[in-house]
C-alpha cells in the first residue's frame, strides 16, 4: 500500500515515515500544500495523510481541490485543530477521518486499517481475480491455469495497478509513479524490464492474458479475444 504523507513539521514527518515504513507501507512525503496537491493529483496513492495547516496551501484547500477533481483517495486529516467545528468542516470537505495531534502511531495505524476496510475501495490484502488469474497479496502468490508463482515487490505493485485499472490503458508516467514513486530518478527502461518480467510471470502460470504495448501511451492488460 502506498501512502502520501503531507506534514510540514520535519521531525514529525521523519518519525511518521519511519514508523509507517516499518509497518510495511510505501511512503512518499512532502512538506507543503502545493506539493501535496501535485502528488495527490497523480492518483497513485491508497491513502493520503494530510496535515491541515501546511505552508503554501492549507490542507483543507488541498482536500477540497482533490475532491473537485474527482479523486476519491481516502484522506485522513492530521491536525492540532481539534474542536468539533474543525472536525465537522474537515469531514464535510471530504475527509474520511480526522486525527488530532498529538497521537500515537498505533492509533494512526488503526485508523489506516479502518479506512482501508471500507467497501468502496479494494485494499491490498484482498484477493483479486481477473480473467484466468488470481492474485493473493497476503501470500504474495499469483495463480493461473498452469500453477502459481511468487512476485517481487515491484512486480506485485505493477500487477495490482493493472488489476485496478479495469482494462484501461495506463500511461508510462502513471506506472513509473505508481511503482517507483514521484521522487525517484528511475530510467524509463526499468519499466520496460518489469513489464517483461510480468509477462513471463503470466506465462509461467499459464494465463492467456496479454500485456499489450499501446504505442506512444503505455500498456494495457487485456483478455484473449
Amino acid at each position: 500500500m502506498r501512502i502520501l504523507l503531507a506534514e510540514d513539521d520535519e521531525k514529525l514527518n521523519e518519525t511518521l515515515v519511519y514508523g509507517l515504513t516499518q509497518a510495511g507501507f510505501i511512503v512518499d512525503a512532502c512538506f507543503d500544500g502545493e506539493d501535496a496537491l501535485f502528488y495527490g493529483e497523480q492518483n497513485i496513492y491508497d491513502i493520503i495523510l494530510l496535515d491541515r495547516m501546511l505552508p503554501c496551501m492549507e490542507g483543507t484547500d488541498v482536500l477540497a481541490s482533490l475532491r473537485e477533481k474527482g479523486i476519491a483517495t481516502p484522506v485522513i486529516l492530521i491536525t492540532a485543530l481539534g474542536t468539533l467545528s474543525d472536525k465537522v468542516e474537515g469531514l464535510d470537505l471530504g475527509a474520511d477521518d480526522y486525527l488530532v495531534k498529538p497521537f500515537a502511531l498505533e492509533e494512526l495505524l488503526a485508523r489506516i486499517r479502518c479506512v482501508s476496510r471500507r467497501p468502496r475501495r479494494l485494499v491490498d490484502e484482498e484477493t483479486r481475480t481477473f480473467s484466468d488469474i488470481v492474485w493473493l497479496p497476503a501470500e504474495n502468490r499469483l495463480t493461473g491455469p498452469a500453477g502459481n508463482c511468487t512476485l517481487s515487490k515491484r512486480e506485485a505493485t505493477l500487477l495490482e495497478a493493472f488489476l485496478k485499472s479495469g482494462g484501461t490503458t495506463l500511461s508510462r508516467n502513471h506506472l513509473l509513479l505508481k511503482v517507483w514513486g514521484p521522487d525517484s530518478d528511475v530510467e524509463e527502461g526499468n519499466l520496460d524490464n518489469y513489464i517483461h518480467f510480468l509477462r513471463r510471470r503470466l506465462k509461467t502460470v499459464g494465463s492467456r492474458l496479454s500485456l499489450k504495448t499501446v504505442r506512444g501511451v503505455g500498456y494495457t492488460l487485456t483478455e484473449p479475444s
